[in-house]
């Protein structure tokens, strides 16, 4: 795998080819100022220094621009570092929050589970069979399980309700027959005790008509 593949941001791969170009400038130039220290080389004519010169400038000016581009990588970078940093600290705290839905959605899960199963006391309640319901209340026909459940019960309700009127009526009726009837013997008590004393109040009368006679 060569350089090339593995870097593909424009800014970069120019500056790696104006590196190499660099280089290859440097080691060219080295290799030409080497062969002229040489003892017994002849002195550069004067094209010939010219035409160093001229490679000396370009290698200058090669290195000056790779410097900037070297400038611009390496604040390139930093920025990138930062937002890297920056989105690496948001992916942390999505995955906090994630991390908290899962619990929370295993919580909830678990409720739900213990709500399900919980032995629940209207379960147990003696409700009207659903066929009765129905011919009561045919608009529930069609209701879901949890609709006609709360309107089983509500019925329910309406029919004890009624069931409790009908028996506090059916107590005051007794209380009320108790009344008279404790009021009937005390008059017929009243009456036993008038007569008593009637018959009392006819003995000397009795015995004077049983002389006369």
């Amino acid at each position: 795998m060569t350089i090339e593949t593995i870097v593909t941001d424009p800014a970069l791969r120019s500056f790696l080819q104006t590196s190499q170009n660099a280089r290859e400038q440097a080691l060219a130039l080295a290799d030409r100022l080497a062969a002229i220290s040489l003892p017994n080389r002849p002195p550069l004519t004067t094209d010939q220094q010219t035409e160093l010169s001229k490679e000396q400038k370009l290698l200058n000016t090669n290195l000056s621009y790779l410097r900037g581009l070297h400038r611009s990588a390496y604040m390139g970078a930093r920025i990138t570092k930062a937002q890297t940093a920056e989105a690496r600290q948001e992916v942390d705290v999505r995955h906090l929050q994630l991390q908290n839905l899962y619990y929370e959605q295993a919580h909830l899960q678990g409720e739900i589970a213990a709500c399900e199963g919980y032995d629940h006391e209207y379960q147990k309640l003696p409700l009207a069979p659903l066929e009765e319901f129905f011919a009561k209340h045919p608009e529930h026909t069609d209701a879901d399980e949890n609709a006609l459940m709360v309107a089983r019960i509500e019925d329910e309700r309406t029919e004890r309700e009624a069931l409790e009127n009908q028996r506090q009526e059916l107590l005051k009726r007794k209380a009320k027959l108790i009344a008279e009837n404790k009021k009937r013997r005390e008059d017929l008590a009243n009456l036993d005790n008038d007569l008593e004393k009637f018959i009392d109040a006819a003995k000397p009368i009795q015995k004077t008509f049983e002389k006369v006679v």
